[in-house]
């Protein structure tokens, strides 16, 4: 992410943290409130299963045609009235994959296809704001443990790019906006962005990607069911 784009989350961050607290404060204090409203709850815990639709922003290819996991466990613990503090224990695939012909630029090489495979243990942590009817949208950041990867690329000629000599990060913090829609008693669904705030690989094959840097993006859409 470029400090153009690291800059304007940061904006919308704060903007966002500034309208919650605006509207926390100004709620009444008898106002029924909590996780649950028939049922104030200050903790409660749940499980999360869904899909990752993933992309990664510096390769060669456009579009969220990567499908993956993304499943595991939530807790909530509640703050302040209407506010909560979330944490999750992920495993979530991620990467990219395209069947498009592209040309390189450089030695005019065709690229028939191309996939990663990015593994991980994931702990998102996130603040989140509840409406009346239980629905709630937040914001936060995650910290991920790479477990495995895998990297395929076919081309026309033939080249001998040795992929392995361009490794992901182990390590990698990425930011979160997503909003959960209340259906029934502890189901949710919950749709929720994603993009990396350092990059996960930090060289790249040489005529092969737009970047050297390299950056997960995604959106993810799963249901969530707390318990009661």
């Amino acid at each position: 992410m470029n400090k153009s784009r690291k800059f304007a989350a940061l904006i919308f961050i704060t903007f966002c943290l500034s309208l919650v607290s605006g509207r926390l404060w100004a709620q009444d204090d008898d106002e029924p409130h909590g996780m649950y409203l028939e049922d104030p709850k200050i903790f409660s815990v749940g499980v999360v299963a869904g899909s990752n639709f993933t992309q990664v922003d510096g390769d060669n290819f456009a579009g969220y045609h990567k499908i993956g996991l993304n499943v595991g466990g939530i807790g909530y613990i509640q703050l302040r009235k209407r506010l909560a503090l979330s944490w999750e224990f992920l495993y979530t695939e991620k990467g990219a994959k395209s069947d498009m012909v592209k040309v390189t630029p450089k030695d005019s090489v065709f690229i028939l296809n191309y996939g990663v495979k990015l593994n991980y243990a994931e702990v998102p942590v996130m603040i989140n704001y509840y409406d009346k009817r239980r629905s709630h949208f937040g914001l936060g950041v995650s910290y991920s443990r790479l477990v495995n990867s895998s990297e395929s690329l076919s081309t026309a000629p033939a080249t001998s790019v040795d992929l392995n000599k361009y490794p992901y990060s182990k390590d990698n913090f990425d930011f979160l906006a997503g909003a959960n829609l209340h259906l029934w008693k502890g189901l949710f669904l919950n749709i929720r962005f994603q993009y990396s705030l350092m990059p996960v690989r930090s060289s790249s094959p040489p005529g092969f990607s737009r970047a050297q840097e390299q950056y997960n993006n995604l959106w993810s859409v799963r249901l969530m069911y707390l318990l009661r």
